[in-house]
């Protein structure tokens, strides 16, 4: 038995008398409810508030409720690893954050010492902001060597050997 069908039952016991447009209309907007209704919960849960350290620590007691996103760079001589477990801090404009980050993939290859750093996760009463996903960018890889000429152009490519296979005619 359908779900028409049985809409049609219990409107019979009822003692309605459908037509075919509630006989499918209500069964339609059953399922668009139930398809509402996962959409938002399903945003409620994915969505994280980006902030900065700054405005971590003037978010009251909202800060412990909420999944967030902050950024920094990591301090020097922070990183602590433990397998997939790395435990550092994050600084930013004088302020600094301890992170625990529990992911399940080990941090990428570019968290390093003085990398840009993004974690996302919430933070806890305990003073420390439980990461679980980590994103970091290497914060010398497209800087200019120290001591460089910031204005300087860069060396032209070397030409390639032309010997190396002969002309197709």
């Amino acid at each position: 038995m359908g779900l028409g069908e049985m809409a049609h039952v219990a409107a019979l016991r009822l003692g309605w008398n459908m037509n075919k447009y509630v006989k499918f209309g209500i069964p339609i907007v059953l399922i668009l409810a139930g398809l509402g209704y996962l959409a938002f919960t399903g945003v409620e849960e994915s969505k994280s508030y980006y902030v900065t350290i700054k405005e971590m620590s003037e978010m009251g007691n909202g800060v412990y409720s909420k999944r967030l996103r902050v950024a920094g760079n990591v301090e020097p001589g922070s990183i602590h690893r433990q397998g997939t477990h790395v435990q550092f801090t994050l600084t930013e404009q004088g302020r600094t954050l301890n992170v625990a980050y529990s992911g399940t993939e080990a941090p990428p290859d570019t968290f390093k010492d003085n990398a840009q750093a993004l974690a996302e996760g919430s933070y806890g009463r305990d003073g420390v902001f439980h990461a679980k996903q980590l994103q970091a960018k290497c914060a010398s890889k497209y800087a200019p060597a120290p001591g460089a000429d910031q204005n300087a152009q860069p060396a032209p490519a070397p030409e390639k050997a032309q010997a190396a296979a002969p002309a197709m005619r």
